[in-house]
């Protein structure tokens, strides 16, 4: 590229707006742009040789007509004078395209520099009308086939490996990226704000009847009166000298004594008998109190509103807010050592999933058809809510171009091929010269 090139480069890097590499790879040329306008400039000359060929042939044509050679230099010169006249009318054609022919500004010619923006628009709206239309989206997509073709690409086990291993690094990114501050501070304030908007009373009231009803708060009892009579047992002696040492000092010691037994016996006989009889009244009494308890919980408003006022105490403390922080911390911490562990049970299950998934799709027309809806859906809405940003990108990216690389790149492109249109008009108005000439003389004669 010449030095006056790369000045003009670097000055429509400047202007403009946004300095996006379209427009600098639009105004630069290549190794391979290069190589394409040589390839032009070589076409070119065998066009200008074969008009200056059939000029030749036409001078020469006419001077042996006039020296008397025969008839058949008149059909020579007919075709010689009509390839000339085809190969200029394409010349013309061919340079209007790109620049004024000679020089001189004829009208409709240097179409790409000066309808530059024109064309850009035409083709946003080209674009737009014929590849991003609801109709046409829906109906290039319906035949792909993407259910059945992604059912079969899952299917295969290193294409679900792949799959899994994208996922997971993924995973892996998105909980690397995200502060655990700001994470712990949002889950505390969704899970404080939802115990707070939602009364738990009653809640709590019906699966409390519900376990009564069952018999399940019996297994409890159980436990509990076992470990009294367990504990009564194996601390009898520190029972008897706390009774004893609550007894006022002017009662005689033994006294004291017997009072002790006394009251560990009974204490002991009471839990024995709870725990050895389902029916025994104490049980009954507690079974009564739960039920009331439950349903004071659904229907008293003193008891919900003191269940209200314990919960709003209980979510204030500070140690149960670092609680419900620390479940984050210790969430993402397992969730990114099962991404990181490709024989996690996470990443086992998340490919047997997306291989049972691949499979189910690859022979199920209703899941085939569901998928295939939600990609017809999304595509439709991307391209008919953002038609005119995608359409635009191609008019204001055309619109950044400059007029004069904008000519030249295309050119390098395709004027090879344009040349070609020179030598076939030269070829085909010698032909159709030579061919009027004939029937002329034919009818002439």
């Amino acid at each position: 590229m010449c030095a006056r090139d790369h000045e003009r480069v670097e000055r429509m890097e400047r202007t403009s707006p946004d300095g996006t590499g379209a427009v600098r790879a639009m105004t630069t040329f290549s190794a391979a742009d290069e190589e394409k306008q040589r390839g032009v400039r070589r076409m070119k000359l065998t066009a200008a040789g074969l008009l200056l060929f059939v000029a030749l042939v036409y001078v020469l044509a006419k001077w042996a007509s006039h020296e008397g050679a025969g008839a058949w230099a008149g059909y020579v010169a007919a075709a010689a004078e009509a390839g000339m006249v085809g190969a200029l009318a394409d010349w013309f054609a061919v340079t209007a395209l790109f620049r004024h022919p000679l020089g001189l500004p004829i009208p409709h010619t240097a179409i790409i520099p000066t309808k530059k923006d024109q064309l850009g628009v035409s083709l946003g709206e080209f674009v737009g009308e014929n590849f991003l239309s609801q109709d046409v989206v829906r109906q290039r997509l319906r035949a792909v086939g993407i259910g059945s073709r992604l059912g079969a690409w899952l299917g295969v086990p290193d294409h679900a490996d792949r799959v899994t291993a994208e996922l997971s690094a993924a995973l892996r990114g998105a909980l690397t990226v995200l502060r655990d501050s700001d994470v712990q501070a949002v889950v505390g304030e969704a899970i404080t704000r939802r115990a707070d908007a939602q009364e738990i009373a009653p809640g709590i009231g019906k699966m409390l009847e519900k376990i009564v009803a069952d018999g399940g708060h019996k297994r409890v009892v159980d436990l509990i009166v076992t470990r009294a009579h367990d504990w009564l047992v194996w601390h009898d002696t520190e029972i008897m000298d706390a009774v004893q040492g609550g007894a006022p000092g002017w009662t005689p010691r033994f006294v004291d004594k017997r009072v002790g037994e006394r009251v560990y016996k009974e204490l002991l006989r009471f839990v024995t008998e709870m725990r050895d009889m389902p029916s025994h009244p104490a049980r009954g009494a507690l079974d009564r109190f739960l039920s009331d308890f439950a349903s004071d919980l659904q229907s008293d408003t003193e008891t919900r509103a003191r269940v209200e006022r314990l919960k709003g105490e209980v979510l204030g403390r500070g140690e149960v807010q670092d609680l419900i922080a620390s479940a984050w911390t210790a969430v993402r911490s397992m969730i990114v050592s099962a991404a990181e562990d490709e024989r996690s049970e996470l990443r086992l299950r998340v490919r047997a999933s997306l291989l049972s998934l691949g499979a189910r799709m690859a022979v199920d027309p209703k899941l085939q058809a569901k998928v295939d809806g939600w990609v017809e859906g999304a595509a439709v809405y991307v391209v008919t809510t953002y038609r005119k940003e995608i359409t635009s990108l191609i008019t204001d990216t055309v619109a950044g171009w400059d007029a004069e690389h904008t000519t030249r790149k295309i050119e390098a492109h395709i004027g090879r091929d344009l040349q070609f249109i020179r030598i076939n008009g030269t070829v085909v108005g010698s032909l159709a010269g030579l061919l009027i000439y004939t029937v002329s003389r034919l009818l002439g004669a």
